[in-house]
């Protein structure tokens, strides 16, 4: 835990009514944003960093403060007023057992932004301000480098979701000079956050799938169905006929090879994936009779079209002009009609209130897990064993697509890695495994950051002739509760926000630039002292 301290800001009742008495010009009309946080004058920070040092000090007894309770760090936000453009002062206790005994004082500065190399500091210069602030002979040096890979990697025609991002952080020790590419040894982590529904991605039909079921659980829930637009030039109802009509003709042996329904392929949403992503997610050939009427009935327009189509269904089966086959272990409504129409006797369904509406999100259910653990165990990136979670009929439909949705986010990730970062298998197997594990333990989050250790010889060809997000340098000294450090950074966005909405005209003027070459930086630089209690 730790404390921020800020200025107060004043509600819209506590300001005073004086403006409703002068004349207001036009932006006074206009609605007032929230300003964020304020920050206080420099003075100000240091007088209460002060009184917070003199608190937490046990050899202040003449204040008869009584036992000095150890409080968590202080960190206050400044308003850069000062030369040294001052926008945080921090204050933390150093500790020794249960007792105090100093205090480790942080002052954080910021400057920018900037295109111009030159005003970058020069490594030896930093190291040798922090051995003389800290009469220190050795000093040790590590450096930090974040690079955005998904725009690195971005194409024309491939995954570039707009709330999406896929960064490469980077650590590793000994730093030659600033701004330098980071070593092969060093230790990467990839952080990916993939929101779906891009238009753009390889999966998108399948997502536009998954939406549909969704809809038709919402509905099972509320009553309310929001059924989709229909897109295909046949309707669902004629899709059905036609396909009835051909297990009809499979039947009585007049079914010919060179019909035209016959030779048609199945309407899969895979039918639409990029020819990139055909080779890893490409269509099942085991699809079944519910599977084959899920990827029919998925272009469902209305209630009555689904009662429609389901009616010819039924009517079929009960007739025995159908036979079709279905897979083992499937436990939806309708499949366990099919297994009884094979016995000559079926159990009377009424096509009436939410009974229609599940039949089809449970066919779609089942279909939509097969796909999942198709590509998952297809590519080996998980075992059945693995996935039971995902895919258990134990739990009730709303779970079961919740779940099923969880798939949808783990599959949009590796075929991202895979299409659009071009990774291995050795690669995305440890990553499947980490998401699995998360999944198995937390929400669905599609906006949760995946943090995937990766080398960084892996991905050295995204950012070696690309410039970083963030850099930074580390330089230390002294062990233990004598450590201090010196930390030197830029970066592509301001690292405090109060400096940001500050600076909103340096901002945009950054953001205009933002296809010259030339990144423009944030520079920033965090000292340490020490206070020790004698």
């Amino acid at each position: 835990m730790i404390y921020i301290l800020q200025k107060a800001v004043s509600r819209p009742s506590e300001e005073s009514d004086s403006m409703e008495e002068s004349k207001a010009d036009a932006s006074e009309l206009l609605p007032k944003e929230n300003p964020g946080p304020v920050p206080l004058s420099v003075r100000r920070a240091k007088q209460l960093i002060s009184l917070f040092t003199m608190v937490q000090n046990p050899n202040m007894t003449h204040l008869k403060l009584g036992e000095v309770v150890v409080l968590p760090p202080l960190w206050i936000r400044c308003d850069g007023s000062d030369p040294e453009h001052t926008y945080w002062l921090g204050a933390e206790p150093l500790k020794a057992g249960n007792k105090i005994v100093g205090i480790n004082l942080y002052m954080v500065t910021c400057d920018g932004p900037t295109a111009y190399k030159t005003c970058f500091a020069n490594l030896e210069e930093l190291k040798m301000q922090h051995k003389i602030l800290h009469h220190s002979s050795v000093v040790t040096t590590k450096g930090f480098a974040q690079y955005e890979l998904l725009r690195a990697a971005a194409i024309e025609d491939t995954i570039v979701e707009p709330e999406s991002s896929i960064y490469v952080d980077i650590t590793w020790n000994t730093v030659d000079k600033i701004l330098e590419t980071p070593p092969l040894i060093s230790a990467a982590t990839l952080n990916i956050a993939l929101e779906p529904g891009d238009p753009r991605s390889p999966v998108y039909q399948l997502y536009r799938e998954l939406q549909f079921l969704l809809a038709l659980a919402e509905g099972l829930k509320t009553g309310v169905t929001k059924w989709p637009e229909p897109l295909e030039p046949e309707s669902a109802v004629e899709l059905v006929q036609e396909f009835v009509a051909d297990l009809k003709k499979k039947l009585d042996g007049s079914w010919v090879s060179g019909n035209r329904n016959g030779m048609e392929k199945i309407r899969c949403d895979t039918e639409a994936v990029d020819s990139s992503i055909k080779s890893i997610f490409s269509e099942r050939g085991d699809l079944d009779f519910a599977e084959q009427l899920w990827c029919k009935m998925k272009c469902v327009s209305s209630y009555q079209e689904l009662i429609a189509c389901f009616t010819l269904i039924l009517e079929s089966l009960e007739h025995g002009e159908i036979q079709p086959w279905i897979h083992h272990g499937s436990s939806s409504l309708l499949s366990k009609l099919i297994q009884q129409s094979y016995h000559g006797k079926m159990e009377a369904v009424s096509l009436t209130g939410i009974t229609p509406i599940q039949m089809l999100l449970e066919i779609g259910l089942d279909k939509m897990k097969k796909d999942y653990v198709n590509f998952f165990i297809g590519q080996e990136l998980a075992t059945l064993t693995s996935l039971d979670y995902f895919i258990s009929t134990s739990v009730d439909l709303q779970e079961q697509v919740h779940r099923v949705q969880k798939l949808h986010h783990m599959l949009e990730i590796m075929v991202s890695c895979t299409v659009l970062l071009q990774f291995k298998h050795e690669s995305l197997f440890p990553w499947t495994q980490i998401c699995i594990k998360y999944y198995r333990e937390n929400p669905l989050d599609e906006k949760h950051v995946f943090q995937l250790p990766v080398s960084s010889a892996l991905v050295k060809k995204f950012y070696q002739d690309s410039h970083p997000e963030v850099w930074k340098v580390d330089i230390s000294s002294g062990h233990g509760l004598k450590e201090v450090k010196t930390m030197w950074q830029v970066s592509t966005n301001p690292p405090v926000e109060h400096k940001m909405s500050n600076n909103t005209g340096l901002l945009s003027d950054s953001t205009v630039n933002a296809s010259i070459e030339e990144k423009t930086y944030f520079i920033t630089v965090v000292k340490c002292s020490q206070v020790h209690f004698r």
